[in-house]
């Protein structure tokens, strides 16, 4: 049985999704103002193998995945680089998709841009002031957290902190891992001035990003899901605000589980631009390096561990997954020169499935799955001269099918 992470819990759960052999996932894509960077990367890989691990279980998979098209900070780069946001987002968007099938990232047919859902926003903020849950201030429409009672409650907010005088918050986002107490906003509403706005059931304006998110789930996937997935960082504030905001709107319990993968620091620093250390895929790749390897580097260490991306280990890791990938590719094509099957071989083979199973069910322990995999493979390549074409076949049907999810095999 599959079992995850929940940060909720703060514990290792069996996953049950809510129908049965069905799976209902919303992972959180990019923000598409600027490219996305292989710590990104990192992100939407473990939620790939996510999916495509449930769909090796028999899930049909239910997945949503926004591209953030309209914020704060997609304005503000705008301005600074003089050019019409549709041309920006148009831009990074292509590279997204385009990087994201290289490094074989399935993406769903529920991508959707976030500015292609501003009614249902509007009709999630209409809901809310309607319950007493939102508010108009001005022109801005505000959330009022303390209006639901389990605010913070992935995150296990101290609320004693909480200011008696009402504080609001009107940027989209703040920098750095800190909790804003006070009122959040949903709606921005027009100014004189304004490059980018909507006019909507609700007025002028747009939808702050708090609430796209939400407004994306309604619409693909419903009021309530299975997993809700995303880095490390959206612990602080933002999927507390969007918790807050489905169980306020539906009155339901959002997600059963969430999964948060950590960070992905070069030569032990977050990546920066004050520090030069900000690498895209394309980086990589012009050094000779294939997508394959950036792939198993990125999901080999568990996606809840700090994964430190050096030269060093990145050109190891590299090296390993070429000689595996030969030895591989000559055990699956390999016409077979042992006319009788060894029991040996026959037990290696059945392994295969068993050892890969056991590492992924034990919250998605790609790396562990993969090394196991690894181990036999490397072994089965010594007996080749005892492999028969039915053993090479027999071995072709199986990596097929996990590879499936590790992508990097065959």
């Amino acid at each position: 049985m599959l079992k995850l992470y929940n940060t909720m819990s703060r514990s290792v759960e069996p996953f049950k999704s809510r129908k049965k052999g069905e799976a209902s996932i919303f992972t959180c894509g990019p923000s598409i103002y600027r490219r996305p960077h292989i710590g990104n990367y990192r992100t939407f890989m473990y939620e790939d193998i996510l999916v495509k691990y449930l769909e090796y279980c028999g899930y049909r998979v239910n997945r949503a995945l926004p591209l953030t098209d309209i914020e704060d900070k997609t304005i503000l780069e705008a301005i600074a680089n003089n050019k019409r946001i549709e041309v920006i987002t148009g831009n990074v968007e292509k590279i997204f998709l385009s990087e994201a099938k290289t490094l074989r990232i399935k993406l769903t047919g529920k991508v959707q841009r976030t500015s292609e859902c501003i009614e249902c926003s509007a009709d999630i903020i209409r809901s809310l002031i309607a319950s007493g849950h939102a508010y108009r201030h001005g022109a801005d429409i505000f959330f009022a957290p303390l209006t639901y009672k389990e605010f913070g409650k992935l995150y296990r907010l101290d609320k004693k902190r909480w200011p008696k005088k009402t504080v609001r918050f009107r940027r989209d986002t703040y920098n750095g891992n800190r909790w804003n107490l006070g009122d959040f906003i949903l709606w921005h509403g027009y100014r004189d001035g304004d490059i980018k706005w909507w006019d909507s059931s609700i007025g002028k304006g747009r939808p702050s990003w708090n609430i796209q998110d939400p407004s994306v789930v309604i619409h693909h996937l419903g009021r309530q899901i299975d997993i809700n997935c995303g880095g490390i960082d959206n612990i602080y504030r933002h999927h507390d605000y969007n918790i807050a905001i489905m169980e306020s709107y539906t009155g339901l319990e959002y997600a059963r589980y969430y999964m948060h993968g950590e960070h992905l620091v070069v030569d032990g620093k977050p990546m920066s631009k004050s520090l030069g250390n900000i690498l895209y895929p394309g980086d990589i790749f012009s050094h000779g390096c294939s997508a394959r390897d950036l792939r198993l580097f990125l999901f080999h260490t568990h996606y809840r561990k700090k994964l430190n991306f050096t030269k060093t280990r990145f050109r190891e890791s590299c090296g390993k997954m070429s000689y595996l990938h030969n030895c591989t590719g000559q055990l699956v094509k390999k016409t077979g020169t042992a006319t009788k099957e060894t029991s040996r071989v026959r037990e290696l083979i059945a392994r295969v499935t068993r050892d890969f199973e056991a590492g992924m069910n034990n919250d998605l322990g790609a790396g562990v799955a993969f090394d196991a995999v690894s181990e036999i493979l490397l072994e089965l390549y010594s007996l080749r001269t005892m492999m028969t074409r039915k053993n090479s076949a027999d071995l072709k049907a199986v990596l097929t099918r996990i590879d499936a999810v590790f992508g990097v095999l065959i």
